[in-house]
């Protein structure tokens, strides 16, 4: 019996082994550069030097993403973000995509994918209580509009021009995206422009950001001040159960969470008019 059971253990080692070895599990690290200093100027925005000598230099955020044959996981590396600067200009959580900031942002997230059934999950934290959410890769969520905005419309274009990233011929795509906005009771659109970098030869989909996505592995996005990128990669056996999802997470829809974001921006609305009753009589749970 005991040679039986040291027989089967082998047995499962070496599988793992064999997997790593044929390069389908393993951990890629990225890393997101945001500088508000370079956003401002790539969006028109003249900053006084006092303006600037204010702001907070560019911080460097780490994500990483696991994965094997069936799921994979993205989120933030704890406690690793780091500044050119000093530690007060540190950033921790959420993502900055673009100059529009329709991406992302705000609520700090974890991506679960499943490629079996092409599932995409986002776990998210709010009012103390962990929710997990299906997306759609290259969809932008509408849960992530306000009632009164309009979706930004997103055109891929894409190039012949391509590069190395970790070793993967990466092919490169123009992502135009246009959205509309009334300032001062005028109507005018806004127009950003991000690069993505893809690849096909890790045999699986993703993007750093789910919105932004065309086909194949996104290792790379350039934007307006906002720049991710994989840095590293080590094979090595990753587990069905480390890429489980959030054992306490909560079910939700989009237009859930749409309804639960419009109670809060009403509530922050009323907190700035001094209604302070009507507040304490709404409940975002």
């Amino acid at each position: 019996m005991k040679r039986l059971f040291i027989a089967a253990l082998s047995l499962f080692l070496f599988s793992g082994q064999l997997i790593a070895q044929s390069k389908q599990s393993g951990v890629i690290l990225f890393e997101s550069t945001f500088n508000p200093v370079a956003m401002a100027a790539a969006n028109g925005i003249k900053l006084s030097n006092e303006a600037i000598a204010r702001m907070p230099k560019s911080s460097v955020t780490s994500f990483e993403l696991m994965f094997n044959p069936t799921y994979a996981s993205y989120m933030q590396v704890e406690e690793t973000a780091k500044s050119s600067a000093n530690p007060a200009d540190r950033h921790h959580g959420g993502m900055r995509y673009g100059g529009l900031a329709v991406f992302g942002g705000g609520i700090n997230r974890e991506f679960y994918y499943s490629f079996d059934d092409q599932k995409l999950i986002q776990a998210f934290d709010l009012s103390d209580t962990t929710f997990l959410m299906e997306e759609k890769l290259g969809v932008l969520p509408a849960a992530g509009m306000g009632s009164l905005q309009t979706p930004p419309v997103i055109e891929y274009i894409q190039s012949d021009e391509t590069k190395k990233i970790l070793g993967f011929t990466c092919s490169k795509v123009i992502v135009k995206t246009s959205v509309k906005r009334k300032i001062q009771g005028e109507e005018k659109e806004f127009t950003d422009i991000a690069m993505l970098w893809y690849t096909d030869e890790l045999g699986f989909d993703f993007s750093p950001n789910p919105a932004l996505w065309k086909r194949g592995a996104v290792l790379a996005i350039e934007g307006k001040g906002t720049d991710i990128e994989a840095k590293s990669i080590v094979y090595k056996e990753i587990s069905d159960q480390s890429l489980d999802l959030p054992a306490k997470g909560i079910l939700i829809t989009q237009d859930q969470f749409r309804a639960k974001m419009n109670l809060r921006r009403r509530q922050a609305r009323l907190y700035r008019s001094g209604s302070w009753n009507e507040v304490k009589t709404m409940s975002i749970n």
